[in-house]
This record gives structure tokens, C-alpha cells and sequence, in this order.
């Protein structure tokens, strides 16, 4: 007998499969958010660091690493002092921005969030890295897969959002809305400017956060066409490093993309997660 043609459905599902195997090999990278081993926030004061060489402080938005002796930091690969005493300048660095040192195996990330500065580790020896099995989802469902449309605001608007970690607080630009129809519902849903050009960026929760899905956010990734149609795949809504990792410093979703429909579709509650239940 001939071999069946593949349907819709088939053809949709193997997308999002092979959508979803490099989402999860970009995830499982040695040196992703799941490496992270601590979050060091700088002050003032000279402190040394678990996972990183040196005393860190910072003052007036530039940060200094003292080395003692037989103690180095590579930038860009370049190695950039091994004098005992060494004093390495760094800033400032701007909102959501970063540098990246390295030290043996362990990168170090500078950044700066929410107007403070943070260092954090990524050693690929991390457990939850080296422990990682992947991220449960929900079976791809081409029902949650829907058009909407962009609405541009007549100016970016600057959003304020809380974090995953208490006392700091994100600020986006949103360039605008996003509105569509799901469940024979009206829902709207402000967009933030994506990572890679022409792209818009979605936090939100709804009806199955906390319950099959992380409580905090899902993030979903859509581009516009020229003429304002967007599609809305939620089948690739994913987690933020928050869902995995205390470590993490994720923006929350405004107030008004916290939704009352159930999105029954997209990754959901990570096992390391749920172990922590």
C-alpha cells in the first residue's frame, strides 16, 4: 500500500518539532543561563566573589576588579593583566547591556539590571545545567495558532514591570498592541521591541499559569508584516531563565497581558520546578 500523505496537522507538528529541538540546543548551551551558578549584585565596597577572580565594587557607573596576584580575566580573548594588583575599570554599561569575561572555563557576565550591576557566573559544571532533561510542553495544537494584528501607539510608551526577583524593576518601550481572537474572546496584549529586527516581544500569563504552566511569564516572539498582520503561535511560547533558576532577573508582564483565557499550549512548568514544589 502507498504511503499516507502527511496532513495539516502532521506537517504542523513536525515544524514545531524542529522548532522546538533548536530552541532546546540554544537552552542547553555550556555557558547559557542554566551555567549560572550565582547572582552577585556590586556596591561601594570591595567584595570578592564566588565563581569569579578579584574584588568587584562599583562607583558612579563604572566597575573595578582588583586581581591579586596569578589571577587573570580574558576579554574577547585577549588576557588582560596578570600583575598582582591589577585594577580593571569596566563601564558604564547600559540598561539590559553586558560584557562578557572569561575566567578558566567559567564565564562571567557584567551587566547591568535595573540599574544596578550584576555579575554572574556560568560554569558549564552548573548541575542544573549538567542535569538538564528538557522542557515538558504541551502537544502542538494548530488551534492555537491565530491571527492578530498590530496597532502602533502614535509614540513608544515606556512600561514599567516588576521582576522575578524583588527590589528592581524593568523599563520597556512598547511600540504598540497586538489584538486577536482566541476562544471567542477579544484580547489585547502590549508588545515590547524583540531581540532580532522586525521582531516584537509578548510576556504574558493566563488561565493555566501557576497550574500546568510557570506562574510568573511566558514569552512568545512574533513579526509583524508591513501591513500590520501578525500570527500568534502560541504552541511556541516559552519559558524565561526564571522558570528554571532563582538566579535569574526576568522582567513580569504588564498588568494588562495577564490573560483570563486558558493557553493550553507552549512549554510548560520545567521539571527542575516542579521538584522544587
Amino acid at each position: 500500500m502507498p504511503a499516507s500523505m502527511p496532513t495539516e496537522t502532521d506537517t504542523f507538528a513536525a515544524a514545531w518539532e524542529d522548532w522546538h529541538a533548536v530552541h532546546e540546543q540554544h537552552r542547553a548551551d555550556p555557558h547559557g543561563f542554566l551555567a549560572v551558578t550565582h547572582l552577585h549584585w556590586l556596591d561601594g565596597h570591595a567584595a570578592r566573589l564566588d565563581g569569579a577572580p578579584g574584588a568587584w565594587s562599583v562607583e558612579n557607573d563604572v566597575v573595578r576588579v582588583v586581581l591579586e596576584a596569578g589571577e587573570s580575566l580574558l576579554q574577547d580573548g585577549r588576557e588582560l593583566n596578570t600583575a598582582a594588583g591589577a585594577t580593571l575599570d569596566f563601564g558604564p554599561i547600559e540598561e539590559r547591556g553586558g560584557v562578557n569575561l572569561v575566567s578558566g572555563s567559567t564565564v562571567l557576565e557584567l551587566a547591568k539590571r535595573g540599574g544596578a550591576y550584576v555579575v554572574r557566573p556560568r560554569n558549564p559544571q552548573n548541575g542544573l545545567l549538567r542535569d538538564y532533561r528538557g522542557t515538558p510542553s504541551y502537544a502542538p495544537d494548530p488551534a492555537f495558532a491565530v491571527g492578530g494584528t498590530f496597532v502602533p501607539f502614535k509614540a513608544p510608551r515606556p512600561t514599567t514591570v516588576g521582576a522575578a526577583v524583588e527590589g528592581i524593576q524593568h523599563v520597556y518601550e512598547a511600540p504598540g498592541e497586538i489584538r486577536f481572537q482566541l476562544d471567542g474572546q477579544e484580547l489585547t496584549l502590549t508588545a515590547f521591541n524583540g531581540h532580532a529586527p522586525g521582531t516584537l516581544s509578548v510576556l504574558f500569563t493566563d488561565a493555566t499559569s501557576g497550574k500546568t504552566t510557570y506562574a510568573a511569564n511566558r514569552s512568545l516572539t512574533v513579526a509583524p508584516a508591513v501591513d500590520g498582520t501578525v500570527r500568534l503561535d502560541f504552541n511556541r511560547a516559552v519559558n524565561l531563565p526564571c522558570a528554571y533558576t532563582d538566579l535569574a532577573t526576568c522582567p513580569l508582564p504588564p498588568a494588562e497581558n495577564r490573560l483570563a483565557v486558558a493557553i493550553e499550549a507552549g512549554e510548560q512548568i520545567p521539571y527542575e520546578r516542579q521538584a522544587r514544589s
